[in-house]
């Protein structure tokens, strides 16, 4: 059995722009979406806000399953929920 991960991008009002299978495609996408304004653009983590990196962010994300990560810059936001394809 495979394990095929899928990321999945909505901006902040839920509203769903695509699924993806690379995590490099969907933070860049992710990082278009959140930096509309003119804030800094955030990463949320479990010890609180960071700069976003996508080294740190596949770290993050490394073994698990139904995840959700939000990107934030001021009143925009961009949320990539890491999931598995099911048999």
């Amino acid at each position: 059995m495979t394990k095929i991960y899928t990321y999945c991008l909505f901006d902040g009002d839920d509203v769903f722009h695509g699924v993806y299978s690379s995590l490099a495609s969907v933070y860049g996408d992710a990082l278009r979406l959140a930096n509309r304004g003119q804030s800094k653009v955030m990463l949320r983590t479990d010890d609180g806000w960071t700069d976003p990196d996508l080294t740190m962010l596949r770290n993050m994300l490394y073994s698990k399953c139904d995840v959700v990560v939000v990107l934030q810059g001021g009143r925009h936001r961009a949320k990539i929920l890491k999931t598995k394809l099911k048999e």
